[in-house]
């Protein structure tokens, strides 16, 4: 046995025994610690039901399913519909959502996953990112929010509880835990005495020699969604009843706690996944339920001045998942491509600076005739472009996963709004400058973890940014942050045209350093990281420093974006910068082209319209989820996005023979990749 581990395997029992003493001192008698520990067991128990969902399809097809919480959304509301709206008996709603729509919901995913089959983790990850996106704008469709009064009925009511050693549990509770514990045996059972469980865990483990023994992987790839889905749709019917009002996009990602559970899990074991999620459960109910009461009632603000117990018990999941991926070994450096992607030429600098003059230009023309109404939707969609470029750099040139851009977005703002006045700037350049040692932190998990790990901690640090750093005073608590547009050499851009032409700038500045890069050594080592990591490190090239830099980078454009971003507004608060937004950004970054400056552009104009659609017909905005989805789909098997499409369609009608004397007419650029499209084509 390897000593140095040792130690390693007591650590987390040692912190659990910390944290349990602690708690039970924090406690008022032993009944209130024994009842909320009970609580927490069931809490987690719904956890538990979700994460093994997880972790069953991730072990048999790789896939890891983000759009897992949102099965359980659409069984949520479904569930409401029946039981509440039909008035049909509980029994039977819950049969008919869990036995019939969960298993119809894991065949369609099969079936769209399998299109995928040996696509890389981005690549599945960010289509079940899509399929979130689209289940969430389905739901909003079908069940508009605006109807209000959507709360799910305990099952056996409040008031109906069970006395044990002193603490009264709900039925409810003491239910949901009998359902995990009949899971648990149904699992065991399944993957170790029947035959369905040794053919699913043989290929897990090979399953090459597993077909070649007469077993169909396809099959068992599709029992395990079916499976997957109807333990989804399951947890989302149980966790309903404690969620108050539903409402579909803060329903979809309540399985952050999940996600950390199957990590303890290691995405593999079961017996520690149900371990993991009932540990997180306790953790969530005693901090919420003990320390956070004890601590405002007798020692108040001045036990913590800058984070408030509350706000760590509120960004719990987020920071178990956090831990729990710093908890796994270091990542080996993938194989990869010894060739890169077919990417457009990179134009020169002298190209780029023609393109982006044009482009100011372009939008200053636009900006006077724009009406009124929409010039605000018209300015952000540049501030989101801008936004975008970070993730061109950092997912595009090198191939590292961020959904934590808006934090650094959130972060800028902040600083804009702070500095020199809110409209100097000395507010810019602090808005870039603040988001850097943030970028530092959140690249410390990329030091050690690749692909989907990466995704995940990037995500958990947004949703306990949430809690952590924009629900606390010193930033912006419970008040808005006021910003103001830039003034500079006695040129004042407060209006609103004018304050487009200058995020148009800005844009087209960003661009030229963004294409500068590219060209440079070390936007050739971001490719070299990105295509073959191993190689990388065989020729010595420092692949730690190579990530810290980029995200440092990466979070300094976002930071700028973050600055623009409060002038849009005017002021800022918590509820600009939610974690969902992450993923929907990520998203639009993917449908555009996160390889370009392009596909930054158009993915930039697009997530603004999103604000537009619902300001104007709140009806459609699920629609356009839903399609921007859609579109993501079937633009999985295609890395440079919409933008991408775009220059094939333009190299097909350039090298078309009956095209060929039109070659040279001259064409207007619009944006700085205008020549990318141009070289592209030759």
């Amino acid at each position: 046995m390897n000593a140095s581990a040792v130690p390693r395997r007591f650590v987390g029992p040692l912190i659990g025994l910390l944290i349990t003493g602690f708690v039970f001192s924090q406690a008022n008698t032993a009944s209130d610690f024994f009842q909320f520990t009970m609580i927490g067991v069931a809490v987690g128990s719904v956890y538990a039901i979700s994460a093994a969902g997880l972790v069953l399809t991730y072990t048999t097809t790789g896939v890891f399913n983000f759009a897992h919480g949102a099965v359980g959304m659409v069984a949520a509301y479904l569930y409401f519909q029946l039981k509440v709206q039909q008035g049909w008996p509980t029994p039977i709603a819950m049969v008919v959502v869990i036995a019939v729509l969960g298993p119809l919901v894991g065949l369609a995913l099969e079936r769209i996953m399998r299109t995928f089959s040996g696509a890389s983790p981005g690549t599945t990850l960010t289509v079940t990112i899509a399929l979130t996106v689209m289940l969430i704008g389905l739901v909003q469709t079908i069940f508009p929010d605006n109807q209000a009064g959507r709360v799910v009925p305990s099952f056996f009511g409040n008031d109906k509880t069970v006395e044990v050693l002193g603490a009264r549990l709900p039925w409810d509770r003491l239910f949901v835990m009998a359902v995990a514990i009949a899971v648990a045996v149904a699992l065991r059972y399944l993957l170790f005495v029947s035959r369905t469980g040794v053919a699913m865990r043989a290929v897990v483990d090979n399953p090459d020699l597993a077909s070649l023994n007469g077993t169909n992987p396809v099959m068992i790839a599709r029992f395990s969604w079916v499976l997957g889905s109807t333990l989804a749709a399951l947890a989302g019917v149980l966790i309903a009843p404690g969620q108050g009002a539903l409402q579909a996009a803060v329903f979809a990602f309540t399985v952050v706690a999940a996600f950390g559970a199957a990590v303890v899990g290691k995405l593999r074991s079961l017996p520690l996944t149900f371990a993991g999620a009932i540990g997180l459960g306790v953790l969530q109910n005693w901090m919420s339920g003990i320390v956070v009461v004890k601590q405002d009632s007798i020692i108040g603000d001045r036990l913590f001045t800058v984070i408030p117990w509350s706000s760590i018990s509120t960004a719990m999941p987020g920071l178990f998942l956090l831990a729990a991926l710093l908890f796994l070994p270091e990542q080996k450096l993938s194989v990869g491509r010894l060739v890169g992607r077919d990417e457009p030429r990179t134009p020169s600098l002298r190209e780029s600076v023609i393109g982006a003059v044009g482009f100011v230009v372009a939008v200053s023309a636009l900006a006077a005739v724009i009406p009124s109404d929409y010039l605000l939707d018209a300015g952000r969609s540049m501030v989101y472009a801008v936004l975008l470029l970070s993730l061109v750099v950092l997912t595009g040139f090198s191939g590292q996963i961020s959904l934590a851009q808006y934090v650094f977005l959130g972060v800028g703002a902040w600083a804009m709004g702070s500095v020199g006045g809110g409209d100097s700037i000395l507010g810019l350049v602090a808005a870039a400058a603040v988001a850097v040692p943030l970028g530092a932190i959140v690249a410390l998990p990329a030091l050690r973890l690749t692909g989907l790990y990466l995704a995940l901690s990037t995500f958990a640090i947004a949703v306990a940014s949430r809690e952590l750093i924009f629900q606390n005073d010193s930033l912006y608590g419970i008040d808005n942050q006021v910003v103001g547009r830039l003034d500079l050499l006695g040129l004042d851009f407060s209006g609103n045209r004018v304050f487009i032409v200058l995020c148009a700038g800005i844009f087209a500045a960003v661009a030229i350093g963004v294409l500068a890069i590219r060209r440079s050594a070390f936007g050739r080592r971001l490719s070299a990281v990105r295509d073959s990591p191993a190689a990388c490190a065989t020729l010595g090239l420092d692949i730690r420093r190579t990530k810290l830099v980029v995200f440092c980078t990466s979070s300094a454009i976002a930071g700028l974006a973050g600055g623009l971003f409060g002038g849009v507004n005017a002021s800022v608060g918590t509820i600009d910068f939610e974690s969902i937004n992450n993923v929907v950004l990520f998203l639009f970054a993917f449908v555009g082209g996160v390889t370009t400056i392009t596909g930054a552009l158009i993915g930039g104009i697009l997530f603004a319209l999103l604000p537009l659609v619902q300001s104007e017909s709140p009806s459609l905005a699920g629609v356009v989820f839903a399609a921007v989805a859609v579109a993501a789909v079937l633009l999985g098997k295609q890395p440079n996005g919409m933008a991408g499409l775009l220059y094939e369609r333009l190299a097909r009608w350039r090298s078309a023979p009956e095209r060929s004397t039109a070659v040279a007419a001259p064409v207007a650029p619009a944006t700085t990749l205008v020549t990318e499209v141009h070289h592209a084509t030759h």
